[in-house]
């Protein structure tokens, strides 16, 4: 079955059920593997991508869900957020393993397009559903923090 989808700021024929979840369309169909398999139940945020500038788990997402709406992967992901997001995860070198880093920004970058100044409670909350085998959180948060020029609580 073909489907019309908006991935990225281009619009695509992809050849998939209905059911099936968007994470196996952007890496088998568009092959954007930049997205990351790591648990299919929404449960580590490795898939995160936005819909519509939202953060979502590609993994629990069916492709008949998203419609008309905007997908962006980490491909796609633009803006002075992101473009502050990148800077401050090489600033503070975030990255160890670097598996779960896309969704960690994508979540990271959702947060900041939503609140720019956020609190410390607003990242943990935000990035509560992005699991990190490395164990680099105090990293990722000071980067958040950094990225909206802001300082932690300390």
């Amino acid at each position: 079955m073909t489907t019309t989808i908006r991935i990225n700021g281009k619009t695509s024929t992809v050849n998939a059920e209905p059911d099936t979840p968007l994470l196996w369309v952007l890496r088998g169909e568009m092959q954007l593997v930049g997205t990351k398999f790591g648990c299919g139940k929404a449960l580590c945020g490795a898939c995160t991508v936005h819909l519509d500038g939202k953060a979502v788990r590609s993994c629990v997402t069916p492709l008949e869900s998203v419609g008309v709406r905007e997908v962006t992967t980490i491909e796609g992901l633009q803006g002075k957020e992101a473009d502050a997001l990148r800077h401050a995860w090489t600033e503070v070198d975030v990255v160890q393993c670097g598996y779960c880093q896309s969704g960690q920004l994508m979540s990271a970058c959702a947060l900041l397009k939503k609140v720019p100044q956020p609190s410390d409670d607003d990242v943990t909350n935000a990035m509560s559903g992005n699991i990190c085998r490395c164990g680099t959180y105090p990293r990722i948060r000071a980067a958040i923090h950094m990225a909206a020029g802001s300082k932690p609580a300390a």
